[in-house]
């Protein structure tokens, strides 16, 4: 159905254009519900969904800088791919170097393959539904990575968001008696996870399901959940797609 590895350099090529736009002055514009938007943003989509278009011609693409495809077209898809070409525009415009592109494979409303990539590090992370999570930084050597479950209470890592902690949020974490924390913007929450450097992230803040499901699958694959605040399984093509609060954890 699709190559790996194909795409994780695909990725890697879209992370590279991120970069040298990133290392350069750029413009910012507004988007038409005034998030800001970049050149950035723009050539990693081109670069991706042209490879996907050509590559993998029947699976159908969603992405954030795309219009949203109609519910009625889209609800009964069995595959199909979810974009965000630059996760962390804002993180983007203010040089912190915490932006990724997230990639994930849908089936069934569940994703079964995830890739996370940080142009700055130039770090690719990705999973596959039942074969692990995996790292490859920028010398090409590939790792499996796994969480951190057996930790005491007290050690416990909450990733949180760098610029969307909730009052919710907070309650969460006193919840959980979670006193250590580590902010970083985007989807590196998630990576922070898999990898074992943080134990458990939530929110409540509105997200969409671009933001979400490749790290979903790479916290799954490494050992972890990820659930609704009533404790069901987080799904995907919902007819807005925009997320309701989540619960993400490795312990």
């Amino acid at each position: 159905m699709y190559n790996l590895e194909a795409i994780l350099k695909t990725i890697e090529k879209a992370g590279k254009e991120i970069l040298s736009i990133y290392q350069q002055d750029f413009q910012v514009f507004r988007k038409q519900d005034l998030s800001p938007i970049t050149q950035a943003d723009t050539i990693s989509q081109q670069v991706i969904t042209e490879f996907l278009s050509e590559h993998t011609p029947d699976i159908p693409i969603i992405s954030e800088e795309e219009d949203l495809i109609d519910w009625e077209e889209r609800k009964n898809w069995e595959y199909f791919w979810l974009l965000d070409p630059l996760d962390g525009t804002k993180e983007f415009i203010d040089r912190n170097g915490e932006f990724t592109i997230n990639l994930a494979l849908i089936h069934q409303n569940r994703p079964v393959l995830g890739l996370i990539h940080t142009p700055v590090l130039q770090v690719t992370y990705w999973a596959e539904q039942g074969k692990g999570s995996f790292k490859r930084g920028k010398e090409g050597f590939t790792e499996k990575i796994q969480g951190r479950k057996k930790v005491s209470s007290k050690d416990l890592v909450a990733a949180v968001s760098r610029s969307h902690l909730s009052v919710e949020d907070k309650k969460m974490l006193e919840k959980y008696k979670i006193k250590q924390t580590v902010a970083v913007g985007s989807a590196l929450k998630f990576c922070l996870l898999a990898e074992g450097q943080a134990n458990f992230y939530c929110r409540h803040e509105p997200t969409m399901e671009w933001d979400t499901a490749a790290g979903q699958i790479l916290v799954e694959e490494a050992g972890g959940v990820m659930f609704d605040t009533e404790g069901k399984p987080f799904t995907y093509n919902k007819p807005t797609m925009l997320n309701g609060a989540f619960v993400c954890k490795m312990f």
